[in-house]
């Protein structure tokens, strides 16, 4: 039962929450939550939904349920608009899953995890329907009171090392904080979680083919079977105004149906329509059927492969007969739209793929020129794209997310924070999955490290094959400086753009693990991971910084000397500022070790820009923890404080002067302000905090 554990316990929450309100409903939970056979698990799945629906129908419908079947009542709950859509496709996925547990037969396992999933969901809606707070876990209730995170680790059996107070590296940090930001722009996947498109296969031999089958009669009323022919026909006018698709033609199918003697479309089976649409070398086809219930017509229409039958998208539309035309010209919308995303995606890495939340062509086009400007750390034009995305399709969930990304990544932090609470606020709308996500987003803008691994686990027990997942673990173990942690997720990644024979999105896939070798002491692997780095990210220039600090730290200086000189080059090329290029040099050198190379450079950097207070802290940074020259340290620190008072950095610099000068009462007085105005959870500084704490209350019982 470990593939689905965490949806019981969500379960657990909803039953908690009833508990002597809903007898009947509550019954049927309890004995699900303590079900532990497969059957039986989707059995009481199914009577739960049971108890639900027989409720509805009673208080939205106004009559009994009495013998109908559950998925006529969902029908009319559908067509009345009694429930939201996004429920009623929960519970056509729960009461069709849920029937292999009612009638024993094959099934795959993780149909579970799928139909308890389904159920929350259902569940979850209908219990706030009927006026019902859910209530928290204690966890839960830690976050909303705000109680210390150490609360946190306990509960993710997350354990924080003691070590000491170490030094604030302002570009390992700044690059966490930018592998974090490309991770969570791999990881919001909606509606799919990280699954290999199965569409990539054809896009990548070029425009997508397809064939549309006739439609099946499914009426018992001959007067549709004109429409069979008739809506074949219109979609295939319909998708060949689309210059990204190869589209047969109608005479082509029709003359192949009638050579093998199939006018009896009954016998239109998907396996026969596979094996004829590979004739067509079409490797897609449509197939579809016309359905009535009363008045109402329902089309249905499955995208399949042609090879191996597997379906890419279900399409359900209902309406009347007098309005039939305006459901085949939505249908034909909303195929093509799916098809033309489908081939645009290929424009993003494999990794990247899939995050559409729009059926808008258009808006899908600026969201990836958004993604593609937001690689390239062109902030301010991804801004713009995303933006324009949204104008196009104000409910494109993704580029909401993106949005606040690119803010922060241009300092502009509180439009950031604004943006995530915005789409945060729109998470009851969102299945559970999404709701994780969202989880997950909040911890990383407001929250702490330790939140943000609770969430990502429980994103990798739906999907262990997503590497952005686990890099994204990396990046949260690295900023806790757990690298021991951190080395098996960023290996996992790895190894599984190993098997999709893809190299990684970013190079952090590399530096990172890189960083947490070198941290442990793992020299050989470390550099063995940079030469198989060197063919995926050549002349990158992250990558050649980590390299000129592992020879430097093996003390190998001539090799170090060429990284360092590349390292010089690519960088003059890009047209960086020549001060923030002798501060990676620096940098270089302080994480080897090399500390009069270091300070040097510092001092190089500031001589070029002495009224830079980012200048002035980095060499005030540097010569406070290595006790060089603490006087000096203070005296730039404080002019930098001058320009920018309130500067969560440059305050935690000042406590750490203030500490390592025995003044443990006013350290803690500024690293508290510190940490209070610092914009995002920042574990050096909390690192610095709690030293302070335990010296002051050690001044105290002495």
């Amino acid at each position: 039962m470990a593939i689905w554990i965490a949806e019981i316990k969500e379960l657990g929450k909803l039953y908690e929450s009833l508990k002597g309100q809903f007898p009947d409903l509550e019954k049927e939970l309890e004995r699900l939550i303590k079900a532990d056979d497969e059957n039986m698990v989707l059995l009481y799945s199914r009577r739960c939904l049971e108890v639900i629906i027989t409720d509805l129908c009673e208080c939205e419908l106004k009559r009994d349920r009495k013998t109908e079947p559950l998925k006529g009542i969902i029908d009319k709950l559908h067509k009345e608009g009694k429930v939201p859509s996004h429920i009623i496709s929960s519970m056509y996925g729960l009461n069709e899953l849920s029937t292999y547990g009612a009638h024993p037969k094959d099934f795959d396992p993780r149909q579970v995890k799928t139909t308890l999933i389904n159920l929350e969901t259902v569940a979850d809606w209908y219990l706030k329907y009927k006026g019902i707070e859910i209530k928290a876990d204690e966890e839960e209730k830690l976050h909303l009171r705000g109680e210390s995170f150490k609360e946190v680790r306990k509960e993710t059996g997350i354990e924080e090392k003691e070590k000491p107070v170490g030094l604030i590296k302002h570009k390992l940090l700044s690059g966490v904080l930018i592998t974090t930001i490309l991770v969570i722009a791999a990881i919001f996947a909606y509606p799919k979680i990280f699954k290999k498109h199965k569409l990539e296969n054809l896009r990548a031999k070029g425009r997508i083919s397809i064939a549309v089958m006739p439609f099946q009669n499914m009426t018992n009323d001959t007067i549709w079977n004109v429409w069979q022919d008739g809506i074949q026909d219109n979609l295939i006018t319909s998708l060949s105004n689309s210059e990204e698709l190869e589209v047969r033609q109608t005479q082509s199918i029709t003359g192949l149906l009638q050579s093998k003697g199939l006018t009896n479309y009954a016998s239109l089976t998907p396996s026969v329509a596979g094996k004829l649409s590979q004739i067509l070398d079409a490797n897609v086809f449509i197939h579809g059927s016309i359905k009535q219930s009363g008045t109402t017509i329902r089309i249905n229409a499955q995208l399949f492969d042609s090879e191996t039958e597997a379906i890419y998208k279900s399409f359900q539309l209902d309406g009347s007969a007098g309005n039939i035309l305006n459901i085949i010209d939505l249908l034909s919308w909303m195929v093509k739209n799916f098809l033309i995303i489908s081939e645009i995606e290929k424009e993003l890495p494999l990794d990247y793929q899939h995050y559409a939340s729009t059926n808008s062509p258009e808006a899908y086009r600026f969201f990836i020129y958004g993604q593609n400007a937001f690689f390239k750390s062109d902030n301010s034009t991804a801004v713009k794209m995303y933006s324009q995305a949204m104008a196009i399709d104000s409910n494109f969930t993704f580029a909401a997310i993106m949005l606040p990304f690119a803010y922060r990544n241009q300092g502009l932090n509180e439009l950031a924070k604004k943006g995530c609470l915005q789409i945060y606020k729109k998470r009851d709308q969102m299945t559970l999955v999404q709701k994780i996500y969202m989880n997950w987003l909040y911890a990383t803008f407001f929250e702490t490290p330790y939140e943000a691994i609770k969430y990502l686990m429980q994103l990798i027990v739906l999907d262990d094959q997503s590497p952005t997942l686990h890099f994204g673990l990396c990046t949260n173990y690295i900023r806790l400086h757990q690298y021991d942690k951190a080395i098996p997720e960023a290996e996992k990644g790895l190894d599984i753009y190993r098997k999709w024979n893809s190299k990684p999105s970013t190079v952090w896939a590399y530096t990172s693990l890189g960083l947490a070798y070198h941290e442990t002491g793992q020299y050989n692997k470390e550099k063995a991971l940079y030469k198989k780095a060197e063919t995926d990210f050549t002349d990158n220039h992250l990558l050649i910084q980590r390299q000129a600090i592992l020879s430097l730290t093996e003390g190998d200086t001539i090799v170090a000397n060429q990284f360092i000189q590349k390292y010089k080059s690519i960088r003059r090329d890009n047209s960086v500022p020549e001060a923030n290029i002798i501060t990676g040099l620096a940098n270089i050198y302080s994480d080897a070790k090399v500390q009069d190379k270091a300070e040097k450079y510092f001092r190089e950097a500031l001589a070029l820009e002495p009224e830079s207070p980012l200048m002035k802290s980095n060499l005030s940074w540097f010569i406070i923890e290595n006790d060089l020259n603490i006087q000096e340290g203070e005296g730039l620190i404080d002019k930098a404080l001058e320009s920018n008072p309130d500067n969560s950095r440059f305050l935690d610099i000042k406590g750490r002067y203030l500490f390592k000068q025995g003044k443990f009462k006013e350290a803690l007085k500024v690293l508290e302000k510190s940490w209070e105005l610092k914009p995002f959870y920042d574990h050096e500084i909390y690192l610095h905090l709690e030293a302070a704490k335990k010296a002051v209350a050690n001044q105290k019982n002495n």
